[in-house]
Parts: structure tokens; sequence; C-alpha cells
């Protein structure tokens, strides 16, 4: 079988970005004392672990727990920075596994339970329901988009997000990644973390229509059975849209998701833009340092 073309991405984190690449990740951050320092990681996703793993619409699953792992790790090495850098106490192992329970308690509570328990019973077609229910888990979503981006340290966050996305988009399009050579591109991209999550919204009102509109505890119980075949097939669509980004159909698809992406991206300085530069060098030359051995 032929190796499957790779895709560079990553996530912003507290004034950085980081990047992931075949044979691991690289995450850069601006210090208080303006420079940058680049951590470098060796890491196996779990799609290379096992053939299983790598099957279409499985692959969903394993592709989003190493995207959480990899983004956990890397918060906190930022956070563990930003605040040696400000010259206070990083947080401690124990603070951010409680602020890691509230975000899940936060994403389960406001986007699952909260949806399902609103949603009126005003017909009786349970494709009707899955439907009114989906637009409601969206205005929250979208709601809380909105609120997070009006505080000025996301606001930062989401400079360092568009970063990464003209990077990514300079170095896939031009093979140069220089300052001036994202400047021609948005801070849009198609395989956005923020595509995705709507993705897995739209699909989610067609994969649960399928179980109907059965008790509220069993409704509850069937979207969290339900979530890794809701996030394969969200999954596939995100892929394939950036890999085929002509496609009309796909274009059309991810469309919505690429709105968001003006809330949860905002253009970069340049001095971020140098920050997402060296997390792509530092994740291309890991890569390199890995096939030499």
């Amino acid at each position: 079988m032929a190796e499957e073309h790779f895709s560079y991405g990553g996530q912003a984190v507290i004034e950085g970005v980081m990047i992931r690449g075949r044979k691991g990740y690289a995450t850069a951050v601006r210090l208080a004392d303006g420079e940058i320092e680049v951590q470098k990681k060796p890491w196996i996703p779990l799609t290379q672990r096992h053939r299983l793993l790598r099957l279409p619409i499985i692959r969903g699953t394993p592709a989003l727990i190493d995207a959480l792992v990899v983004g956990y790790r890397t918060l906190m090495w930022s956070a563990d920075r930003a605040a040696a850098g400000e010259g206070i106490k990083p947080p401690t192992t124990f603070q951010y596994m409680l602020s890691i329970a509230a975000a899940m308690a936060i994403a389960i509570g406001g986007f699952v339970l909260l949806p399902s328990a609103v949603t009126p019973k005003v017909v009786s077609n349970p494709l009707l329901l899955n439907l009114i229910e989906g637009m409601i888990r969206l205005v929250f979503f979208v709601l809380f988009l909105l609120v997070v981006s009006r505080m000025p340290d996301m606001r930062r966050v989401f400079q360092y997000h568009g970063a990464e996305h003209k990077v990514i988009h300079a170095f896939e399009e031009r093979g140069s990644y220089r300052p001036e050579d994202t400047k021609d591109f948005k801070t849009l991209h198609q395989r956005c973390g923020t595509s995705f999550i709507f993705m897995v919204l739209v699909v989610g009102i067609l994969v649960h229509a399928l179980v109907g509109w059965p008790s509220f505890v069993l409704r509850l119980v069937s979207r969290i059975l339900l979530l890794p075949v809701v996030a394969g097939l969200a999954y596939e669509l995100v892929k394939l849209a950036g890999a085929h980004k002509g496609n009309r159909l796909l274009n059309a698809l991810v469309s919505p998701g690429m709105l968001l992406q003006h809330i949860t991206t905002k253009e970069p300085t340049r001095d971020q833009i140098e920050v997402a530069i060296a997390a792509l060098e530092g994740a291309l030359a890991l890569d390199r340092e890995e096939e030499s051995t």
C-alpha cells in the first residue's frame, strides 16, 4: 500500500503554536524576554500502532484521542513557560486536572445534556426533533465561541491560531513559509478543528435520528455510544474536503465551519507568524532526525 500523503497541522497554545509532524510534534512559544523557545517531542499516533486503527471512519476516534492528549500536554507546557516568564508559580498537576475536568463538564453538560433536555417536543417526527436538538446545540456552541472571543487573552490565542493556519497554507501551497510568504493567505483552513466540531454537530443530527427519540436517559446514552461513529464520519468528510479543495460539494459541506473560523482565528502579527514558523521548522527537523536514525 502506498504511503498516504501527510498533512501538517496543529493548534494554538498560550503565547505560541504547536505543529504535529510525521514523527512527533514541536511547540514554540514567545517568552517574556522576546525570545522563542521550541520544545520537540517524538510521538507515535495511535493510527500508526495498529493497522485496524487506520481504517476509514474507525481512524477518526484515535485521531481525536491523539489530538486531545497532545493538545493537553502542549497547553500545560506553554502555561508553565508563561507562568515562569511572569515570575509566578506554575499550576500544579492537580490544578491542571481540575481545569480539564471542568472543561469536560462544560462540554458534556452544555453541548450534550442541556440541548437534549431543553428541546421542545413540538413535533413527533424523530428526524425533526433531532434537527431541532442539533440546531440548539449549534446555537450554544456559537454563543460560547462569541463570549470566549471577547476575552483579551483568548484573542491572542486566536491570533496564534490564525498564524498557524497561514504558515501551514504557505508551506502546503508554496513550499516556502517566510513571514512575507504568508501575507496572501487567509487565517481560515479546511482541516481546522473548528470545522471538525461543526461537522460533528451536523453528522450527529443524521446519526442520532437513526435511534429515533427515546427517553431522555436513553438519548444521552445513545449520544455517548455513537460518538465514535459521529466523530469518524465527520473526520472523513473534513479530511476529504482538505484533500479536494476544488470540490464544490465538499466545500459546501465545510463552508459553515469555515465561517465559524472567523471567530476562532484572528489576523496575527509578524511576531506571532515567526512563532508559528519556529513550530513548523521544529516539526520538520524532528521528522528529519527520526528518519536519519
